[in-house]
């Protein structure tokens, strides 16, 4: 590969199977030519080599020696490539290969000849892997064997062989990949010659350790007179804070603990050199269960645990907070703070500073100075505050919650018109409670704007005010470019805030920066392990880019904290739909609870499964409970009416087809009437009413509302959901059974990912196609894998 590049093409997360012949240079010149040849044969002939050349996501990289086959859909196709590599070598005993694979990020080039080339990271890793191994090594990164740790069936495959060190010093963790019949089990060279280095070691050092026994007993003599302080690495700086115990007698002062707890965090997560979990995940740990703090700092990721209790009395408040190493139950630090409600206004920015330095972290000036800033001095002020921190952790779709969140905080800058900090946390719900189409009015967004405002003309350098302003540039003006810029200042002060790496990885998504998403996704979940809007939010953009199979062992992970949540196992019905595998639907509708959603969170999966499975008898009775539901409850039902509607023209009622789609049409044009105008959920009401007239089969109402979704929100603009607005398009040119302007469409969006993922598989089984599925063109696309 020539190391002079004139031009780089493009960055993408790539999945790297390198392979090298072992022996190479010992070889005759005629042994070398066989020895090549046996392997680009052997090679070519894997199953996964010719599924990806086929379908043009494959670049083969010759080595001299060997090579390298750059994949780009799952990190399991490089693995089960090595596979099927390794079984063929049976036929081949005198090719002797050693191999490695790694994702990791590849650039396209140009070099100086003029020829298409890659170059990147991930190929360089990919290498260094493979320099681990012996003959008959399938050797693996330690990032591919945690992507391949999420499935049950390769977890008996894997075995964590350490660290090595490979070229520069660098060292890297390796897993050896092997069973009965493929890889070599054998411990490789490099990791025998390490083991042997280390019993060496351990003799030396346990000589060492004799002798400095008696100094470590006198030093903790000496260190046990003082007040106890853990100065624990930099990966046990990691803590959870528990729900706080409210031993008030007033036991509506519940959300005063809850409130100080959540302010408590929120602190913490200003320090940079912290991991601090997020309130969602762990207020699943409230007070009145049984807490066993070594499982749940295992299964929140961290080392040390907060417990404690706040009393209320009056204007006497009593917080009485321990820090614990979980990992052995120690007690690290004990404080009890008895204070005035006026004296308490800073209380959490100094616990906040106890803890984290308790902890070793380091607090640099300017965060020590953020972390103990005094929010107000009106206490009563400060009292509603907190109940609006409490009720805003909530459900964000809950829109009683919400409601009061947002009173509270009103309240709260009413007594106090400089409070900074609450000015800002009222406009984050006011945008997103027009966002969510709670209250979706002009009014709601313009008091959104009006509180951001306020907190940037009381403190334009506060993280918070850029984190609202971050809100109302994404959730209410759809300008991108300046809520990431907001939400990347907000970052700078808030480094372990999941809000805002949240926010960030929403705006990528939007960007169509689709890695960047995942890797900010990734993260939130790291941080608020039990979340299970976070765990949805990564498979959601797995499932746009196509990755299947990481949004279903994302889902999995979900799903075993929470077995019933409704959105994830209607994404997760949606993943085997795009993959037209219906039969797997089936026992996620056999679980007993809530049913499962799909579109929004408002159709119910057992009838979009009934109508892919063409029962439109059984589709229709679901679907028209649903929206007899829908209407009992007072809420819209487009959705729904828009599906029952396809199932009713299916079955062949077209009467009772028509009625249901006027029926959704006239929903619709109520819905436009309540929103902002040129608002994103404008945009999706303005599609739905083209599906609408698309279904009564007037033409040109339907054209013209499909485009004005997408004027309003177009893919130049909004790379995720503009496309989605493309593929409504299509589904109303099929409703009309114009094949001609549908087919282009859907050419070029099973192309690209985008917030909706058309697949091969979703045009064979969805009936909306049905008009136009007799059109060569279409069937040429329905017929491509999966």
């Amino acid at each position: 590969m020539s190391t002079e590049i004139k031009k780089e093409i493009a960055l993408e997360i790539a999945h790297i199977l390198f392979v090298d012949t072992v022996g190479y240079s010992k070889l005759s010149i005629n042994e070398q030519s066989s020895a090549v040849d046996g392997l680009n044969e052997v090679v070519r002939r894997s199953e996964q080599f010719q599924n990806a050349e086929a379908g043009a996501r494959l670049i083969k990289i010759p080595t001299g020696d060997g090579m390298a086959l750059v994949f780009y859909k799952s990190p399991e196709e490089p693995v089960e490539c090595a596979l099927e590599i390794s079984r063929a070598l049976k036929d081949h005993p005198k090719i002797q290969l050693r191999m490695g694979v790694h994702s990791g990020p590849v650039s396209g080039v140009i070099d100086v000849n003029g020829q298409a080339n890659l170059a990147g990271a991930g190929l360089n890793v990919a290498q260094r892997v493979m320099a681990c191994a012996d003959a008959g090594h399938i050797l693996l990164s330690k990032r591919v064997a945690d992507d391949l740790g999420e499935y049950e069936h390769w977890r008996p495959l894997l075995h964590d062989l350490g660290e090595c060190e490979v070229k520069h010093g660098m060292r890297m963790s390796i897993v050896n990949l092997h069973a009965d019949e493929v890889g070599n089990p054998q411990l490789p060279k490099k990791f025998q010659a390490l083991k042997k280095h280390r019993a060496r070691m351990r003799w030396a050092i346990t000589t060492l350790a004799l002798l400095a026994l008696l100094a470590i007993v006198a030093g903790i003599a000496i260190f046990s007179r003082n007040r106890v302080r853990s100065t624990l690495a930099a990966r046990e700086k990691s803590i959870a804070v528990l729900p706080l115990e409210n031993l008030s007698d007033e036991k509506e002062n519940a959300f005063f603990a809850d409130g100080i707890q959540d302010e408590l965090l929120s602190n913490l997560a200003k320090v940079k050199d912290l991991k601090v979990i997020s309130r969602t995940s762990v207020m699943q740990y409230k007070v009145g269960i049984t807490r066993n703090l070594k499982e749940i700092a295992q299964q929140l990721g961290v080392s040390n645990v907060v417990e404690g209790s706040v009393r209320r009395s009056g204007n006497h408040i009593r917080v009485s907070v321990q820090l614990i190493d979980a990992l052995t139950d120690r007690h690290i630090w004990v404080q009890n703070y008895d204070r005035t409600l006026a004296d308490s206004l800073a209380l959490q920015g100094e616990v906040a500073t106890e803890i984290a330095t308790s902890v070793g972290a380091t607090l640099s000036p300017q965060e020590k100075t953020r972390v103990e800033a005094k929010p107000t001095n009106n206490p009563a002020a400060y009292d509603a505050y907190l109940r609006g921190r409490a009720l805003a952790g909530g459900s964000p779709f809950d829109k009683s919650t919400v409601e009061n969140a947002i009173q509270s905080y009103q309240e709260a800058v009413k007594l106090d018109p400089n409070f900074v900090i609450a000015w800002a946390y009222l406009s984050c719900e006011q945008s997103g409670s027009y966002w969510l189409g709670l209250d979706p009015s002009p009014a709601r967004l313009a008091a959104a704007k009006d509180s951001a405002d306020r907190a940037l003309a009381l403190d334009p350098n506060l993280p918070e005010t850029h984190l609202a302003l971050g809100y109302y540039r994404y959730h209410g003006q759809g300008d991108f470019t300046g809520a990431l810029a907001e939400f990347q200042q907000a970052e700078k002060g808030l480094p372990n805030n999941v809000d805002v790496i949240d926010a960030i990885a929403l705006v990528q998504r939007r960007f169509g920066h689709w890695e960047e998403a995942i890797d900010g996704f990734r993260r939130v979940v790291e941080l608020d392990p039990r979340n299970t809007n976070a765990y949805n939010s990564l498979a959601v953009t797995y499932s746009h880019v196509r990755r299947f199979p990481e949004a279903l062992a994302t889902l999995d992970r979900l799903l075993a904290w929470e077995p019933t949540n409704e959105l994830a196992l209607g994404l997760k019905a949606f993943v085997f739909w795009a993959t037209g595998d219906l039969q797997a639907v089936e026992p996620l509708l056999a679980n007993p609870g809530p049913e499962p959603r799909f579109a929004g969170g408002t159709v119910p999966i057992r009838g979009v499964q009934a109508l892919f499975q063409r029962r439109y008898a059984a589709a229709i009775e679901i679907l028209s409970n649903a929206v007899a539901a829908e209407t009992k409850r007072g809420e819209p039902s487009d959705n729904e009416k828009l599906y029952l509607g396809l199932s009713q023209q299916r079955a062949g009622d077209v009467a009772a087809a028509r009625a249901t789609y006027q029926s959704a049409a006239q929903d619709i044009r109520r819905e436009l009437d309540k929103v902002a105008p040129g608002s994103r959920v404008e945009a999706s009401l303005h599609a739905a009413l083209g599906l609408a007239y698309a279904g009564l089969g007037e033409s040109a109402s339907a054209i013209a509302e499909g485009q004005k979704a997408m004027t309003m929100n177009p893919t130049s603009k909004d790379p995720m959901e503009g496309s989605a607005q493309e593929e409504n398009m299509a589904n109303i040119y099929a409703l009309l059974g114009d094949a001609d302007h549908a087919i282009p469409i859907l050419q070029r969006l099973l192309q690209i990912p985008y917030g909706g993922a058309i697949t091969p598989a979703l045009l064979r089984l969805d009936p909306v196609w049905d008009p136009i599925r007799d059109d060569p063109r279409f069937q040429k696309l329905a017929s491509a894998a999966p």
